[in-house]
């Protein structure tokens, strides 16, 4: 089993390391991909995070009509999943029936995952309907792994702690943390339909049931009753279980499906690419002019005073003159000499290489390529009437409605593993 799960963690290990770039450049740790020989303050235009801002409010303003879930705070959950989706692809959340410390009665509940902790293999359908084994890793407290796997027995509970001090990670008296992982595979069993027409009932059995069905039929058989009649079927059964470090099963479990909903984006041919992943080129190149003008600023001449050496008056000093030049109503004397200029101030106009209409222009790309105009920021020119602003509005959304239907998507299949 944990070589399974090595080779599902594999399978989406260069995923995960994209997943933290692109964190990494959301919310604007954007340096590394800069040269750092001059040794100046270099400067990021952090664009992608306001983008993101913008599309989960208008995902807020889309849930707003929904009704509010009290315990599992959906609202909140789904907010930050959707932030999750839009900068790696990826929305996971695990669905789980349980008693939690504070609640009365078993709820179901609802929890985002992140990425770093999910593995799931393979990984081609936009359903997620190939998935064979998925789970991912918790990271618990001695007690809440000892609360949520032994079910009420104290026998259990016992072996539990007894089990898990061992191969806990921080042993810290009182803090001690456990790493479990929560694997589910998917199997194919025989099943066996049966009909009872006496009794007009239909049942599924396992085929240690069958000689039971086959003592029936003989008692039938007796009494002048039709037969049962069976019929073998194949079924998909989901099998999950509670592993240590080491591969010490804690728990197993039996269910129809596996308790995850996930949506990979847009994953197309197994391939995932988010609606961050598409601005991070713009981002470095806006990056870049932005460094390249301070630059420019930086090292141009701002009326620097040429004064030849030679030409100083007797008794003065260049720290007298800088001190004379920089005073407004200064006098600075001098001995001109023939052909000289005599002293020059020098200033340049750092604006002519065209990088400021570059980065201009290289703004405007940024809109463009995410689909987010003005008036979807709200920030649109003055002068335009309502009726326009809507339009451009919807038009704007338009660009980006398959994120958003993705998204939704995902959600319908959360409700119905919430069913």
């Amino acid at each position: 089993m944990l070589t399974q799960i090595s080779k599902a963690e594999a399978a989406l290990a260069s995923f995960r390391k994209n997943r933290e770039l692109l964190k990494e450049f959301t919310f604007g740790r954007q340096l590394q991909d800069l040269p750092d020989s001059s040794g100046r303050l270099h400067l990021t235009n952090n664009l992608i995070h306001q983008l993101v801002k913008t599309l989960v409010g208008h995902f807020r303003q889309q849930e707003a009509e929904k009704t509010a879930d009290d315990h599992n705070r959906l609202a909140e959950l789904d907010a930050r999943m959707f932030e999750e989706f839009l900068i790696s692809g990826a929305a996971i959340q695990h669905i789980s029936r349980e008693r939690r410390p504070g609640f009365r009665e078993e709820l179901t509940w609802v929890d985002n995952v992140s990425p770093a902790n999910f593995f799931a293999y393979p990984l081609r359908d936009p359903r997620a309907l190939d998935i064979e084994i998925i789970g991912m890793r918790h990271d618990w407290s001695l007690g809440e792994a000892i609360a949520r796997l032994a079910c009420g027995s104290r026998q259990a509970a016992r072996e539990l702690h007894q089990r898990l001090l061992m191969e806990a990670y921080d042993k810290t008296p009182g803090f001690e943390r456990c790493l479990i992982t929560e694997v589910w595979t998917r199997e194919i069993v025989e099943v066996f339909r049966c009909h009872d027409r006496s009794q007009a009932k239909l049942m599924t059995i396992s085929e240690q049931q069958l000689p039971e069905i086959a003592r029936m039929n003989r008692a039938y058989k007796r009494t002048g009753k039709p037969k049962i009649t069976v019929k073998m079927e194949m079924k998909t059964q989901w099998i999950g279980r509670f592993l240590t470090p080491s591969g010490f099963e804690l728990d197993c479990r039996r269910a129809e499906h596996h308790p995850f909903a996930v949506k990979f984006y847009p994953l197309l041919d197994g391939e995932i690419h988010s609606f961050v992943a598409g601005l991070v080129d713009q981002q470095k190149f806006v990056n870049r002019l932005v460094n390249q003008v301070d630059n420019m600023m930086t090292t141009s001449a701002k009326g620097v005073l040429l004064f030849p050496e030679d030409e100083l008056a007797e008794n003065f000093s260049l720290e007298q003159v800088a001190e004379r030049w920089s005073s407004f109503d200064g006098v600075i004397p001098y001995l001109p000499r023939l052909g000289s200029e005599g002293p020059k101030q020098v200033v340049t106009n750092p604006s002519d290489c065209g990088a400021y209409e570059l980065l201009n222009i290289q703004m405007q790309f940024f809109d463009r390529i995410s689909g987010i105009s003005n008036a979807l920021r709200g920030t649109s020119d003055g002068g335009n009437s309502a009726q326009l602003f809507d339009a451009q509005t919807r038009n704007s959304l338009a660009a980006i409605a398959d994120t958003f239907a993705a998204f939704r998507d995902f959600q319908s299949a959360r409700e119905r593993l919430k069913a």
